[in-house]
């Protein structure tokens, strides 16, 4: 079986120059940068309000994520087995990012990646937010109000290092770093479609 070799740049241009398929593709690229600028703007325009009504479509794909960081964090207490799921939720799109960046040299694919770890800030945003007043619907039907202490993951981990007043500040944080990133991809996208569009013409 063939080995494919991909041509990686050297320099600053590694993380500028499209990948090959990108210039015998290109309209198709264009398409999934616009559908992915417009799902983008989705969310960069909502505040917390709007994404504690309405926690759309990639919350269900990070949320398997959050949950198994919490098995794969758990064994060192109850704090770090908390902070895990967020902290999975937040990795898995880097990995994924930096290994289509490191093994295939896919700029286009890792801006993806990059936009997928802005959404995962934006998406955690309400539920940090969420940690004083508990009204955010949690896994089996309950909210933070109803449930055990130690159930909402924001309301234990801000809890226990004494920042449980600054919930809004942090979710706010969150939400605009989630923003300036998911720009920065959408940025680097279009970035990299038109530098495969000089070389097409």
């Amino acid at each position: 079986m063939a080995t494919i070799i991909y041509s990686r740049p050297s320099g600053r241009d590694f993380f500028l120059t499209p990948s090959e398929s990108m210039h015998s593709l290109w309209w198709g690229y264009l398409i999934l940068w616009v559908l992915f600028t417009l799902w983008g703007y989705s969310y960069i325009s909502s505040g917390i309000p709007d994404l504690m009504q309405e926690r759309g479509f990639m919350h269900l794909i990070n949320l398997p994520f959050h949950e198994a960081g919490h098995i794969l964090l758990g064994f060192d207490g109850e704090l770090l087995g908390s902070l895990g799921g967020t902290l999975v939720q937040l990795l898995v799109p880097l990995v994924c990012g930096i290994t289509l960046l490191w093994k295939r040299a896919d700029t286009f694919g890792t801006s993806v990646c990059l936009w997928w770890f802005g959404q995962n800030l934006i998406d955690i945003a309400p539920y940090i937010a969420d940690a004083r007043a508990g009204e955010l619907p949690l896994l089996g039907g309950n909210t933070g109000s109803t449930s055990p202490y130690g159930f909402h993951d924001w309301e234990f981990i801000l809890g226990e290092t004494g920042l449980l007043a600054y919930d809004k500040t942090f979710g706010a944080i969150s939400l605009n770093c989630g923003r300036l990133v998911m720009l920065l991809a959408i940025g680097w996208g279009a970035f990299l479609l038109w530098r495969a569009w000089e070389k097409r013409t």
